[in-house]
């Protein structure tokens, strides 16, 4: 029996609905990057990285944070350097210095890969010891780190006075002045021999949260310029990232 083909009304065969298939889910509010906020580091691939120099690093963490300074969030931070310094044997802190919302650090590293698996790890080290701390959950830091490449005695002295003085320059953008003798304890600055007329001790007990410079720019190039003043106010050291 021949199979009889249905008909609409008039004697036309129904057409077929065309389906039109995007290959994207169409504009939506919200959808897409989110736009970078002013002075947000780029998301461009970074430099390559040679192990004979060093780097600035400067991490910044939520506003609405508590201040890093803190003594208990202080102590966290610093646990989580001794830790590193541990752990890894291509990634080095040597100096470092903790601000309210950010952290700067001057890191050796012998290759980019090292460079960014260690930092991916003191991030996350970090972040979690803060929210323990805390009780809370969620983002700590806000953005990717910004680096500094130091190729030269000269950054890399004006880098080292940038950390270690960091509090000197904030205390002076807010008319403020500290002792001349005065080494901040948010900084390694008590284990840094490079200080002009002073020797630090720390305490014989305190387990180091910095590791020896290997490179030679680190441990003896820049010191061919000098010893640094232990009551300097550091100037500007980049245009972005550093605060």
């Amino acid at each position: 029996m021949r199979r009889t083909e249905r008909k609409t009304k008039r004697g036309r065969k129904p057409r077929q609905t065309t389906f039109v298939f995007r290959t994207w889910g169409g504009r939506r509010e919200g959808a897409g990057r989110k736009p970078k906020r002013p002075g947000a580091v780029s998301h461009a691939k970074r430099p390559r990285l040679a192990s004979r120099y060093p780097v600035h690093i400067s991490l910044r963490v939520d506003d609405h944070l508590p201040s890093l300074r803190r003594p208990d969030l202080l102590e966290g931070i610093e646990g989580c350097l001794r830790v590193v310094r541990s752990v890894y044997n291509n990634f080095r802190v040597v100096h470092y210095s903790i601000q309210d919302h950010h952290l700067h650090l001057v890191v050796e590293a012998s290759s980019r890969t090292a460079l960014s698996r260690a930092m991916q790890g003191l991030n996350i080290r970090i972040a979690k010891r803060i929210n323990k701390i805390l009780g809370r959950k969620g983002t700590v830091f806000t953005d990717r780190y910004h680096e500094t490449i130091l190729r030269s005695p000269t950054q890399t002295r004006n880098g080292i006075s940038y950390v270690l003085l960091n509090s000197r320059r904030h205390a002076a953008q807010s008319g403020m002045r500290f002792a001349p003798d005065w080494i901040d304890d948010g900084s390694s600055g008590r284990f840094f021999d490079g200080w002009r007329g002073l020797r630090v001790r720390p305490p014989p007990d305190e387990e180091p949260t910095v590791s020896e410079p290997q490179t030679w720019i680190l441990s003896t190039g820049w010191r061919r310029l000098g010893l640094l003043p232990v009551d300097a106010v550091p100037g500007r050291l980049s245009r972005r990232g550093a605060r």
